[in-house]
């Protein structure tokens, strides 16, 4: 199937499934009183429940969905490597640290989610100047050895807080933050979340015929001109923004940004003008199911993260063990 055909069909799935999001839920609609409803026509009781409740968690969905989804087609084309998720750099642990500083201290929604932001850039940034230091060694490597004890500390820092927190209000709120969901999602997040994934993706975009070049060894992308250095350093930031931006709406939410790249590499091969609109979309879509899942399939929520790594898990197996015979 040829990628435009690919992108319409997945873009075709993506709009029902906004009307299927729309109609579910313990205050269940048909699709004509879904459609009445966004045409601000029907009753008010479902105005209510499809604009201030339901359509503005749907498009955190997309947005968040689509975002980790591009992260993880920027770090795997800059790391040659399908098995790479966003946050190996430390971004997820960087913000999960500083949510939960930020809940320990009982600060209101806006600055958890700003400190979440702020520390999963902050994670990247060590991250990346430290690995800057060792210069001897193979800059790709030292990138994922390096993120690996960046997360590590940060991630300590997260269980030293869940110690200190109060064990009947503050520990629970971290962990379900931890566990992420697009519960506390309203519509004042979107406008930030939009724009900030937005500014993400320009690079990426931009500077997508270069992407390619860098699944060439550094020694080849270079002879053909691209200045491998400076466009890592693009990529790193233009991901983790991404990535950042999401996690601090949502909480973490993990396996999106290995899983989804991969299924659409599978789809329309590695060319990022190609893969790149069919991730975001495959993105939006999956995570979209997964979180009308989480709110519908029990009688309580359960949180997304767990949903997505029942499916991430088997994948990346399944991966790994193909990439072993290979």
């Amino acid at each position: 199937m040829k990628p435009p055909s690919v992108f319409l069909g997945l873009l075709l799935l993506l709009l029902l499934g906004v009307l299927l999001a729309l109609s579910v839920g313990k205050f269940s609609l048909s699709v004509p009183e879904v459609v009445q409803a966004l045409l601000r026509q029907g009753s008010e009781n479902a105005q209510t429940v499809v604009w201030n409740v339901r359509l503005p968690r749907i498009l955190a969905a997309i947005v968040v969905g689509a975002a980790l989804a591009a992260a993880g087609v920027a770090y795997q084309g800059m790391f040659r490597n399908p098995l790479v998720a966003p946050d190996i750099l430390g971004a997820a642990a960087g913000a999960g640290f500083g949510a939960s500083l930020a809940i320990l201290l009982s600060l209101p929604i806006l600055l958890i989610q700003g400190l979440a932001f702020v520390g999963g850039m902050l994670a990247v940034g060590l991250v990346y100047f430290m690995a800057q230091a060792v210069r001897r060694h193979d800059p790709v490597l030292v990138l994922v050895l390096t993120g690996v004890a960046v997360g590590t500390l940060f991630s300590s820092g997260t269980s030293l807080i869940k110690v200190l927190a109060d064990p009947s209000v503050q520990l629970p709120s971290i962990t379900f933050w931890l566990m992420g969901g697009l519960n506390g999602v309203t519509s004042k997040e979107l406008p930030l979340l939009t724009g900030l994934v937005g500014l993400g993706l320009i690079p990426l975009i931009l500077l997508r015929w270069r992407i390619n070049l860098l699944s060439l060894p550094d020694e080849e992308a270079a002879s053909l001109g691209v200045h491998v250095g400076r466009l890592r350093l693009v990529l790193i930031v233009a991901a983790t923004l991404m990535t950042s931006a999401a996690v601090a709406v949502t909480g973490i939410i993990g396996w999106v940004g290995l899983v989804v790249p991969h299924a659409a590499r599978l789809l329309v091969g590695p060319e990022l003008s190609r893969l790149l609109p069919v991730a975001m979309v495959l993105g939006g879509l999956f995570l979209l199911v997964a979180d009308t899942l989480a709110r519908t399939a029990a009688l309580i929520e359960i949180p997304l993260g767990i949903l997505t790594a029942a499916v991430g898990v088997p994948v990346f197996l399944a991966l790994l063990m193909r990439g072993g015979r290979s």
